[in-house]
């Protein structure tokens, strides 16, 4: 009689007797938490990322506030400052930086290093790595933005709304655009040709789509073409949503629809997102292009 050979388990790497069955998996909610909690960690390890994406809208904010002054208004007898102004776009990069940016180098990184092609040969189900970089957007994209908002009122004295109809609306916008950013970063992620070039091939989109979309400027006092292009993108949806959160209603003659436009905000951040998971469901690479 000859002994069974053990066999390897591919879970664990240990090898268990032959006609054993494979221990279950954890489910999908446990092995998107787990891998949340590694993808934050390994966000963290990267300090300059960190810096930049917490430190940048904080930045962006400070300049303006300083540049177009703390108490001067946007426009006579509106009551809005330009710190309260800027507020919302800078809270909107923020959500763009954490979403669309980071995944699309970050996907495009791992691509590149090989570390996609040796995720799927493990027993992680694609839906938990795709789960896990949403969860890590949502836990870096709170704190951020929970790191401008007390710099925005602690040292600029922006007015924080008070009602929660007002935060209503700011979780819904936040999450429905960082959701959408997070999969249109996903599929972007197969543009670069390589992870040595997506920064150069990423920044310049975010940086022109911030001038745009009323981050920098006034958007009502922008050219109108430039309001139209704008209009079939994302990022001035977000803006002029966290414009409807943290502006008094009376601000809203400074729009050029003249009013906050929440129904069509939702449909175009939707219909981002549903495009972005087609796309990336077609168009997403395991490997790189040289392997095969």
């Amino acid at each position: 009689m000859t002994a069974t050979a053990p066999v390897r388990d591919r879970a664990h790497g240990s090898p268990r007797p032959a006609g054993t069955p494979a221990p279950r998996l954890p489910g999908l909610l446990r092995l998107a938490l787990a891998r949340t909690a590694w993808e934050v960690r390994a966000f963290t390890r990267e300090r300059d990322a960190v810096v930049f994406v917490f430190l940048y809208p904080v930045l962006m904010l400070a300049i303006f506030a300083t540049v177009f002054g703390r108490d001067d208004e946007v426009l006579a007898g509106s009551g809005v400052t330009f710190p309260q102004y800027f507020l919302p776009g800078m809270v909107a990069t923020g959500v763009m930086l954490s979403s669309f940016q980071t995944l699309a180098i970050s996907v495009a990184v791992e691509r590149d290093d090989g570390t996609l092609k040796r995720l799927r040969a493990t027993p992680l189900p694609a839906a938990g790595y795709f789960l896990g970089k949403t969860g890590q957007v949502l836990v870096t994209t709170g704190a951020q933005t929970a790191l401008l908002l007390l710099v925005a009122a602690l040292v600029f004295d922006v007015p924080l709304p008070d009602d929660a109809a007002r935060w209503w609306t700011f979780a819904w916008v936040a999450v429905l655009g960082g959701a959408a950013g997070a999969v249109c970063g996903v599929a972007f992620s197969s543009v670069p040709r390589s992870g040595r070039s997506v920064t150069a091939v990423v920044t310049p989109v975010v940086l022109v789509l911030q001038f745009i979309s009323g981050v920098f400027f006034r958007f009502d006092e922008l050219p109108s073409w430039m309001q139209q292009v704008a209009g079939l993108f994302p990022l001035k949806w977000l803006v002029q949503g966290m414009r409807s959160v943290f502006l008094p209603d009376e601000a809203q003659v400074l729009e050029p629809s003249g009013s906050w436009q929440h129904g069509l905000t939702a449909a175009v951040l939707a219909a981002w997102l549903v495009a972005g998971l087609l796309v990336g469901v077609r168009t997403f690479r395991w490997r790189r292009r040289d392997d095969g």
